[in-house]
């Protein structure tokens, strides 16, 4: 498993080895030993699992949950591919309104480390295109935000020759700006806090 630090403090990149042969293959997306290694916590301390099936040109995001409760992922691609987004709204955090992207597909089943706090988007690049997450926390409609995915001022990765789905929730989503403004947005040393509650939990 190679793990590559991404550039929203926090989040990570994990590539783990697969192994095909004239069968299929057999890949392990999560392993713990990495995952302790790089993130400093035993183990995720998994609450729910989640499972989404997108068409070509879906975008979805970018969603976070307010912390607290604050909620940690673990994303892949089961199925398919997406450009898989990163995007740092926590206040205060040193890379705060950067991104990363990572493109996670079926291939290489790359997998993506979302810590406390951090919004969450992607597009999908393929009919059928499956993301699996692990969470810390249950859903609870409430506690989930969202930033327009589509704000100038972040300026996400979107492909421009895809034919774009979007719930009429992230359609009318406010941009980072208008969210910070209306003290929606997570604070950095409290999502701190909240995430080492839940390694020391698991623990």
């Amino acid at each position: 498993m190679k793990v590559e630090k991404l550039a929203v403090q926090g989040a990570f990149r994990f590539t783990p080895e697969v192994f095909a042969d004239r069968r299929g293959l057999f890949v392990s997306p999560f392993q713990r030993a990495p995952f302790a290694a790089a993130n400093g916590g035993p183990l995720l301390p998994v609450a729910q699992t989640n499972h989404s099936v997108s068409r070509r040109g879906v975008v979805r995001g970018v969603h976070y949950t307010s912390a607290p409760p604050g909620t940690a992922k673990y994303v892949y691609c089961a199925a398919g591919a997406a450009i898989d987004i990163v995007v740092d709204v926590r206040v205060g955090s040193p890379t705060f309104g950067r991104w990363d992207a990572v493109q996670l597909d079926s291939r290489e089943f790359r997998a993506v480390y979302f810590p406390v706090g951090v919004g969450h988007a992607f597009v999908s690049l393929a009919d059928d295109t499956i993301m699996s997450y692990m969470l810390t926390g249950a859903y609870v409609p409430e506690h989930e935000r969202v930033v327009s995915v589509f704000d100038p001022a972040l300026g996400l990765p979107i492909p421009t020759d895809l034919e774009t789905i979007v719930s009429d929730r992230d359609r009318v989503g406010p941009s980072l700006a208008e969210t910070a403004e209306a003290g929606l947005l997570p604070d950095y040393q409290q999502c701190q806090v909240l995430e080492q509650q839940l390694y020391q939990v698991a623990h």
